[in-house]
């Protein structure tokens, strides 16, 4: 499933995006808000990539690889996972290296889910849980209109702020 912004390409991963994958997932200013094991070497990055292949392939989760159109190497990830069981909720999460930060690249790439995730999947509500102190992430989701879920709790995440938005 691929889809695009006027800037941008979101694209399903594979094995040639390895070194792609393991520069985003391992990057330090990312992982500062985000508790997962990052890789540390190509074969982690490779095992990670075979994972979401099944899960995508399983529609358990659309995972996408984000590139600039003028670029082939991927600057970020953007997916939509942890589906409820009647599959009218669902999660997104994403990630962008620094480089690229404060330019609306993630902005106009969450649009483009968003539109799939309503119009084509037909969810009823998307979830994001973000660290309390990543402010950008913040700024992006209230500017899509996502709202804090006051007193809701991410389950085993303390530093994350659950935000929802509804169809």
């Amino acid at each position: 499933m691929k889809l695009q912004t006027e800037r941008l390409w979101l694209r399903e991963i594979n094995e040639n995006d390895v070194d792609d994958i393991l520069k985003i997932r391992s990057n330090e200013v990312i992982n500062q808000f985000v508790q997962r094991n990052s890789p540390k070497n190509n074969y982690d990055a490779l095992q990670f990539i075979l994972t979401i292949k099944e899960r995508t392939k399983d529609n358990q989760s659309f995972y996408w690889g984000i590139s600039l159109k003028n670029q082939s190497n991927l600057i970020g990830t953007i997916c939509l996972y942890n589906f409820s069981e009647e599959r009218t909720v669902a999660e997104v999460g994403y990630e962008l290296l620094p480089d690229y930060h404060q330019q609306g690249i993630m902005s106009e790439a969450l649009k483009v889910v968003l539109d799939f995730a309503f119009n084509d999947l037909h969810l009823h509500e998307i979830l994001a849980m973000t660290n309390k102190f990543n402010e950008n992430s913040k700024g992006l989701l209230l500017k899509h209109d996502f709202v804090l879920e006051e007193g809701r709790e991410d389950e085993g995440f303390p530093d994350n702020l659950v935000f929802s938005l509804k169809k």
